[in-house]
């Protein structure tokens, strides 16, 4: 069975990156997008990661336009925007589709660990899935869940051995 640390993606900058490089760590993926009302969740995902970083914590940005065409730039003016308005500094990614035929692999396989409630499609911007220690996803959150109220189980997801 596949784990985070099997797949690759493109980075924000166009290199090719192995998701291996987040081997052992807890991950919070969200799809993302610049001009949706829960693009300041961009500032609460920020402080997750700078306050579990160095505990072994990343947060991966995945930049979507499938959901009311609310990330029409290109990868430098995403970047700018997040640097610019929430100082963004975890992993961003180039845009991807998160539905359909041309979804993504990770996407495929995040919706394959852990399904929608009436179905695994991605219902909008800022979905999160948490993926432990292990690469395997531990939860998935949708749109309304804020950043600061997946705080907790970050932080049980940390204090876990790998495999718990």
């Amino acid at each position: 069975m596949p784990t985070l640390t099997d797949f690759t993606a493109t980075a924000l900058n166009g290199q090719e990156r192995t998701l291996a490089d987040f081997a052992g760590e807890v991950v919070l993926i969200v799809n993302t997008a610049s001009k949706c009302g829960f693009t300041p969740q961009y500032a609460g995902l920020e402080k997750l990661y700078s306050t579990y970083g160095e505990q072994g914590f990343s947060v991966l940005g995945f930049p979507c336009n499938q959901f009311g065409h609310q990330e029409p730039g290109e990868a430098d003016q995403i970047g700018e925007f997040c640097e610019a308005n929430y100082g963004v500094s975890f992993p961003m990614f180039a845009k991807i589709d998160v539905n359909g035929k041309h979804t993504h692999p990770v996407y495929r396989w995040l919706k394959s660990e852990a399904g929608g409630t009436l179905s695994s499609a991605i219902k909008w911007n800022f979905t999160k899935f948490l993926v432990g220690r292990d690469g395997h996803v531990i939860a998935r959150y949708g749109s309304n869940t804020e950043p600061e109220q997946i705080a907790a189980d970050i932080e049980k997801a940390l204090a876990a051995e790998p495999g718990e």
